[in-house]
């Protein structure tokens, strides 16, 4: 099967005349680029869910309902669904709402998220933090299914026999909606991942793609050793892309170094600096920043060398809404066209 393009946003918040962009305003631009995606012709487009000043999609479902209705093709979903502060079954009807309206192009991420902001906003403990997460995960994949549901865990009230309404498109079609689980790279959550039979996407923010490859390997045989046929593994990294290399970089590299040292103060890591972007950026790096030849070159790399079934970029890091449109027309016009090409693939 010829390898899924997608792009993912967090929506952020750039700065225009030195103000930032209002919420209201970054959503909306957003849903231009959900738009601009489509036309593109890329496979998904995915929005993060976060809770902080700095990224406006705290309901990122509301979002994509309305992309539902302005788009014709594309998949949507989120990237990622913080399941672990969220209620499985309200999960569920949102998605199920979703596909329906998408007429069977709603799609799930879901993880246990970077940021643990939505934890004290819903009254969920930290301490939780890995048992909410294995527990809603199990009534999650038991949901899917769009049987009456019978469920009981440690952190949540039981299901006895209980139906959840709508149905989605898919399921009224013969099918099951696709759940991906978004994996940081350990190999717990890779075997998790692969008891319940989801896809896994690789979150590859740091480093090199090249350390994930073993995970894919590890995701195939926990998959058959579970008696799951199939299942796609995927990786997100972000990126930036415009007419030549140099452009790129200066587009993105101050916005990085901006969203980089803001979580880093958060988190007690250094400053950072110009040589550890040029890194990220580098052939082998995690940033996917350059021309449409340059970043095509390093998909095509990462793709062989992780195995995987679909590449996302993560588009947006406090850039403009124009250098957005911009990146996103390039990712699906000239770069895909052009690793399809260089893989040997004809769709």
């Amino acid at each position: 099967m010829p390898i899924e393009f997608g792009v993912h946003t967090f929506a952020a918040i750039p700065e225009v005349d030195g103000k930032p962009v209002p919420h209201a305003q970054a959503l909306r631009d957003t849903v231009a680029e959900g738009i601009a995606a489509d036309r593109a012709g890329l496979a998904f487009f995915g929005l993060g869910e976060h809770h902080r000043e700095d990224f406006a999609a705290s309901a990122p479902e509301i979002v994509l309902g309305a992309l539902a209705s302005v788009t014709e093709r594309i998949n949507l979903g989120t990237a990622v669904t913080v399941l672990s502060s969220n209620d499985p079954v309200r999960v569920f009807e949102q998605f199920a709402t979703l596909d329906g309206l998408s007429s069977g192009r709603a799609e799930m991420i879901v993880g246990r998220g970077s940021f643990v902001e939505s934890f004290p906003l819903f009254g969920y403990r930290l301490e939780d933090y890995e048992a909410l997460f294995e527990e809603r995960l199990e009534l999650l994949a038991e949901l899917v299914k769009e049987t009456p549901v019978t469920w009981s865990g440690r952190l949540r009230s039981p299901l006895k026999e209980q139906p959840v309404f709508p149905r989605s498109h898919v399921a009224e079609h013969g099918g099951t909606m696709p759940v991906w689980v978004g994996v940081g790279g350990t190999p717990d959550s890779v075997v998790r991942t692969a008891h319940h039979g989801f896809d896994m996407m690789l979150a590859i923010i740091g480093g090199s793609p090249a350390q994930f490859a073993p995970f894919s390997g590890l995701y195939r045989r926990a998959m058959q050793e579970f008696g799951h046929e199939g299942g796609r593994v995927g990786m997100h990294s972000p990126g930036l892309i415009a007419e030549t290399d140099a452009e790129a970089k200066r587009i993105l590299m101050p916005q990085w170094m901006v969203y980089r040292n803001r979580i880093g103060r958060e988190r007690g890591w250094g400053d950072a600096t110009e040589r550890e972007f040029e890194a990220s950026a580098a052939e082998h790096g995690a940033n996917f920043v350059g021309s449409p030849e340059t970043v095509a070159q390093k998909i095509v790399w990462a793709v062989e060398t992780l195995g995987v079934e679909r590449f996302d970029l993560k588009y947006d890091s406090g850039t403009s809404h124009a250098d957005n449109l911009r990146s996103i027309e390039l990712f699906g016009n000239e770069v895909v066209p052009r690793v399809r090409q260089l893989l040997g693939e004809t769709a």
